[in-house]
C-alpha cells in the first residue's frame, strides 16, 4: 500500500471511528429508551472446513438461504428463501433445474453404523417442496417431495416417483420409480398417472423461470425500486368504469409489465409521458 493508500485508510478509519463514537454517546443520552441495532452476520454462501460450494453462474440462491461447505449445484437450479443446504461432514450435489423451496433443510451424515458414507445426492428437475428435510439421503431425476416431507439416513427416492406433503420417510426405504408413497411412517399409496409425471416436469421448469424473476428483482439497485415504486404509483390501475365516466384511458408502460425489469433509461421517457 502507497502513501497515498494509507493516507486513506487511516481517513476511512478516522471516520468510521467518529460515527462508533457517535452511536456510544447517542445511546448512553438514550438510556433505557434506546433500541440497539445488531449487524447481521448472515452469509448466504460460506466455506468450512476449507470446503467451498460449487454454484454455476445461473443458479439463484435467495438472499436468506445458506449454502455451507461441500456443496454442488448445477445450472438451472434454485435454492429459495431461508433454506439451508449444510455440507459440513459429508458432500451435498444437486444437479440442473432442481428447486429447493423455502425454509428447506438439506444435510449430511459422515456415515452409518455400518460405515457407509451417506452424503446427500439430488438429480436433476427435481421439486423439493417448502419446508421439506432431506438428510442423508438420494433423491433421482425427476422426483417430487412434497412439502412437509422428511427422508432420513439412506432413503433413495427413484425417478418419476412422489413422496407426499407431510410424510416421514424411515431409514434406508426405497421407494421405486412411478409410486406414490405417503403417511408416517411412509408408505406405498399407488403408482404415479401420466398427469403426474408430467406435472412434476412442469413443476421444475415453472421454478427455473419463476426463479429469473426473483434472480432479476433482488438484483435491482435502490434507484432501480424507488423509480420502479415511483412509476407504479404515477400508473396505477384504477376502476376502469370509474375512468369511462371521466372519459380518462390509461395506458400501463411497457417497462411496468412484468418480469421485464424497469431500466433507468426506459423509464425516464415513460416519466417524461
Amino acid at each position: 500500500m502507497g502513501t497515498l493508500g494509507r493516507a486513506i485508510f487511516t481517513v476511512g478509519k478516522w471516520i468510521r471511528g467518529t460515527g462508533q463514537a457517535m452511536d456510544r454517546l447517542g445511546s448512553t443520552i438514550q438510556g433505557g429508551l434506546r433500541v440497539e441495532e445488531q449487524l447481521s452476520r448472515h452469509r448466504t454462501i460460506m466455506n468450512i472446513f476449507e470446503k467451498e460450494p460449487r454454484i454455476h453462474r445461473d443458479v439463484f440462491v435467495a438472499p436468506s438461504a445458506a449454502v455451507i461447505g461441500d456443496v454442488e449445484i448445477g445450472h438451472g437450479s434454485s435454492i429459495w428463501y431461508g433454506s439451508i443446504l449444510r455440507g459440513d461432514v459429508n458432500s451435498i450435489h444437486i444437479g440442473s433445474g432442481t428447486n429447493i423451496q423455502d425454509n428447506s433443510l438439506v444435510h449430511v451424515a459422515r456415515a452409518n453404523i455400518s460405515g457407509k458414507v451417506l452424503p446427500t445426492i439430488i438429480g436433476s428437475n427435481v421439486t423439493v417442496g417448502h419446508s421439506a428435510v432431506l438428510h442423508a439421503c438420494t433423491i433421482e431425476d425427476e422426483a417430487f417431495v412434497g412439502m412437509g416431507a422428511t427422508l432420513l439416513d439412506g432413503v433413495v427416492v427413484e425417478k418419476h416417483s412422489m413422496v407426499g406433503a407431510g410424510s416421514l420417510v424411515k431409514q434406508n426405504t426405497r421407494i421405486p420409480s412411478g409410486e406414490v408413497w405417503v403417511g408416517n411412517p411412509a408408505k406405498f399409496l399407488r403408482k404415479l398417472t401420466e398427469e403426474e409425471i408430467v406435472f412434476i416436469a412442469q413443476s421444475a421448469t415453472n421454478y427455473i423461470n419463476l426463479a429469473q424473476v426473483h434472480a432479476a428483482e433482488n438484483a435491482k439497485s435502490f434507484d432501480e425500486i424507488e423509480l420502479e415504486k415511483m412509476l407504479r404509483k404515477k400508473y396505477a390501475h384504477k376502476d376502469e368504469e370509474y375512468d369511462s365516466m371521466l372519459g380518462v384511458v390509461r395506458e400501463i408502460p411497457p417497462e411496468l409489465i412484468l418480469p421485464d425489469n424497469i431500466l433507468p433509461h426506459n423509464a425516464q421517457k415513460a416519466v417524461a409521458r
